[in-house]
């Protein structure tokens, strides 16, 4: 995949997911309107559970699946994992749909809010429908074509906002509001799904030379890639209840505190992240392409070629939230009383020093995936969460607020920099040829070096009947 052809996917991937944001933001902003606090607060206390359910489902999904899809391609040997990934995450995604529909009683009990078990159950298909989209994109993005995962993502929210304007007008109160308006998720993931599901049908009328693969083999693959995406996401689960237990404790206004953080300045100091999502997204098949092909210095020269598209790009932005932070809070957050809006200009100053770090980290998180060392990224994240954790307990009780903001914005570049460490890192010891599965997983893999020197030891029939059996073993190797 040269420059123009990588750029090119990175700017479909990105320009579709702005287009989605944007419709989703205008959607937002007249539900708020349309539900009223109450039905506000029921939609928002539905999710917590959706998306640590969607964690276990589907995170990762994309990014395992499209490094397997890019080496097989250049290996030569079909693009197999796609069915044993759909078997598999049908069966999580039903199961994780299952299960909070099992949950609702007890979630909705545990949360105070009766009318909450309604909404668990209309939005609880989404958790099975996801899956199967998150495979789905996952294959596209490893073949190179990055537009059906753009144009879902934009009918994903033309869907949801029409459904849930149109059917939260026919409710006859604000809780019934909120069901339609999570109902209406559902409606859009089944719009997505049936879009990606006509495209993949369409592609595999012209690639019909398919050898399947174990559902346990694409899981294995996938279980490092989703650890390293699901870490975050259960940090931020786990801030929710630490960050306000040890805030209550220095302050009357922790939830009010917590909000500003995690609502207000968190979700700002994505926006260089999200910027950046299209390179993420390019940057899996592009390494991995290299690397299944036996280059890996090429695959690291590409990788390195992301990042600093990744850091050209958030830098400028990071510095740009921090400097504008006042105005950047005025306008977006007029309602807020005066001493909130200064607290959340501090909070997104200190957070926007390391959102280049977090948009870099993702790239990075990516590289190593499509290098096959997604154990890398998610080790690094692991440790980079361990060490907020510990600074949050260190510094709230002195600092309040802001010391959870400087323990957040720590975090990200301890990722960075051990992500950074893991991808310029060669691998050490012996190198095996790319057309065996796993090093020498099946005890016929040599040494770089070593094969040339057996081979002048041995007859020119010896050395015959080896190639023959190598080539053999390559065209019929399941992977």
């Amino acid at each position: 995949m040269k420059h123009a052809n990588f750029l090119k996917n990175a700017a479909v991937i990105s320009l579709g997911a702005f287009a989605a944001k944007a419709i989703g933001a205008v959607y937002r902003i007249s539900l708020t309107g349309m539900l009223g606090s109450y039905g506000t607060g029921l939609y928002q206390m539905a999710y917590p559970l959706f998306v640590l359910l969607l964690t276990f489902s589907s995170s990762g999904i994309p990014s395992a699946l499209a490094r397997m899809i890019a080496r097989d391609r250049a290996r030569g040997v079909g693009e197999s994992a796609i069915f044993g990934a759909l078997r598999l995450f049908a069966l999580l995604g039903a199961v994780g749909s299952l299960l909070m529909c099992a949950l609702s009683p007890l979630m909705s009990a545990v949360q105070g809010e009766h009318d909450l078990m309604r909404c668990y159950l209309a939005l609880a298909p989404s958790v099975f429908l996801v899956a199967l989209i998150a495979a789905l994109r996952g294959y596209f993005q490893g073949r190179g074509e990055m537009s059906p995962t753009a144009f879902s993502e934009i009918v994903e929210q033309l869907v949801k906002a029409a459904a849930g304007l149109f059917l939260s007008r026919l409710a006859n109160s604000p809780a019934e509001a909120a069901q339609c308006a999570l109902f209406a998720v559902t409606l859009s993931e089944l719009f997505a799904l049936f879009y990606l599901a006509m495209r993949f049908r369409g592609t595999r009328r012209a690639s019909l030379l398919l050898r399947e693969r174990s559902s346990f083999s694409v899981l294995w693959a996938a279980l490092p890639v989703m650890a390293a995406a699901a870490l975050l996401p259960l940090s931020r689960m786990a801030d929710s209840v630490v960050v306000v237990r040890l805030l209550s404790r220095v302050s009357p206004r922790a939830v009010s505190l917590y909000g500003l953080l995690s609502g207000a300045a968190a979700s700002l100091s994505a926006l260089p992240a999200t910027l950046c999502c299209g390179i993420v997204a390019a940057t899996v098949p592009a390494v991995s392409q290299s690397v299944s092909g036996g280059d890996e210095e090429g695959g690291r020269h590409r990788a390195m070629y992301a990042l600093s598209l990744t850091l050209l790009l958030s830098v400028p932005l990071s510095a740009a939230l921090a400097l504008f932070a006042r105005p950047v809070v005025s306008l977006l957050y007029p309602a807020l009383s005066a001493g909130d809006r200064g607290t959340l200009v501090t909070l997104l100053r200190l957070l926007a020093l390391s959102s280049a770090f977090l948009a870099g980290a993702d790239t990075l998180s990516a590289s190593l995936t499509g290098m096959g060392r997604a154990r890398g990224a998610a080790l690094s994240m692991g440790i980079a969460v361990s060490v907020k954790l510990c600074l949050q307990v260190l510094l709230i009780g002195r600092l309040g607020i802001m010391g959870a903001a400087i323990a957040e914005s720590v975090c990200f570049p301890v990722a960075f920099f051990l992500d950074l460490m893991y991808t310029v890192r060669k691998k050490k010891g012996k190198q095996y040829d790319h057309g065996d599965r796993v090093g020498n997983q099946r005890g016929r893999a040599h040494p770089v070096g070593a094969q040339s020197a057996q081979g002048s030891g041995r007859s020119a029939r010896a050395h015959g009947r080896d190639r023959v059996r190598q080539e053999f073993e390559k065209r019929n190797d399941p992977v």
